[in-house]
C-alpha cells in the first residue's frame, strides 16, 4: 500500500523539498517488511539507506570542516559518530515524525516495533538519498544541516559515544597507512527480521567478525573484536 498524497504533501513540506520524481519518497518510506520475502533489493529502501549512510556522513563532515576549523581530526571524528549513530538518527527521525508515514507489511507492527530504532534510522538516511537522487547535494544538505543545526553549531555538546569502527580506523591508519575494509559475509532472515556477518579485513587479513540486525551494527561489533585482538 502506497503512502496516502496528502501525507506525502506534508512530508514534502516538512523535507522543504518537492519531489519530481514521487516514487523516490514512496521508495524511502517503504519498510522490508511491506516487499515481501521474495523482494529485489530494490523494492524497498534498504538500498537508499546504504546511499544515505554516505551523503550524511559526508554532509556532516564538510558542515564540522567549515563550521570548526580549529578543531582537531580525531575530535571532529567523534562528533561525527556521535551525529550519525543510530540512536541519535533514530531520534531525528522520531522528532520529525517519520514513523507515521512509513509503509509497514499486512501485520508487521508486532516485528517493526521489535526493530524500530533500526527502521526509523534506515528511513532517515533513505530520505537523505532520496533528496538526493532528485534534488542533488543541494537538497541533501539543505536538510541535513537543517536538522542538525544546533549539534553541528555546538559540537562539545554532543556525548562522546563507543565508536569502534572509528577507533579502529585510526589505529590502524596510524600504524600501517591501510585502512579496514567490511566484507558482507552472509544474510539471513526474512525481511523485517535479517541477520547479518561481516568481517573486517586490512590488506585481505581477516582481524574480526560481527553479526547483528544490520550491516552497520554487524560491522561495528566486528570493528570490537578487532581492537580485542589488538589489545591481546
Amino acid at each position: 500500500m502506497n503512502p496516502d498524497p496528502t501525507e506525502l504533501q506534508a512530508l514534502e513540506q516538512m523535507l522543504g523539498h518537492e519531489f519530481r520524481d514521487a516514487s523516490l519518497l514512496q521508495l524511502a518510506l517503504t519498510h522490508p517488511s511491506a516487499s515481501g520475502n521474495q523482494s529485489k533489493p530494490s523494492d524497498d529502501n534498504q538500498q537508499m539507506e546504504f546511499l544515505g549512510d554516505a551523503i550524511l556522513q559526508a554532509v556532516i563532515s564538510e558542515a564540522l570542516y567549515r563550521l570548526h576549523p580549529g578543531k582537531d581530526e580525531g575530535h571532529l571524528t567523534k562528533v561525527r559518530a556521535g551525529l550519525v549513530n543510530g540512536a541519535s538518527l533514530a531520534a531525528k527521525a522520531a522528532a520529525l515524525g517519520l514513523e507515521q508515514h512509513l509503509v509497514l507489511g499486512r501485520g508487521q507492527r508486532t516485528e517493526f516495533e521489535r526493530g524500530k530504532e533500526s527502521a526509523l534510522e534506515d528511513a532517515l538516511e533513505a530520505l537523505v538519498a532520496a533528496l538526493y537522487l532528485d534534488g542533488g547535494l543541494d537538497a541533501a544538505r539543505d536538510f541535513v544541516s537543517r536538522i542538525f543545526a544546533e549539534e553541528l553549531a555546538n559540537p562539545d555538546s554532543i556525548p562522546a559515544i563507543d565508536n569502534p569502527k572509528g577507533e579502529l580506523q585510526e589505529r590502524l591508519q596510524g600504524g600501517t597507512g591501510v585502512s579496514p575494509t567490511y566484507e558482507l559475509l552472509s544474510a539471513s532472515g526474512p525481511a523485517h527480521d535479517r541477520k547479518f556477518e561481516v568481517a573486517v579485513l586490512q590488506a585481505g587479513k581477516e582481524l574480526g567478525r560481527g553479526t547483528g540486525g544490520s550491516k552497520k551494527e554487524a560491522e561495528s561489533r566486528a570493528a570490537s573484536a578487532a581492537l580485542d585482538r589488538l589489545r591481546n
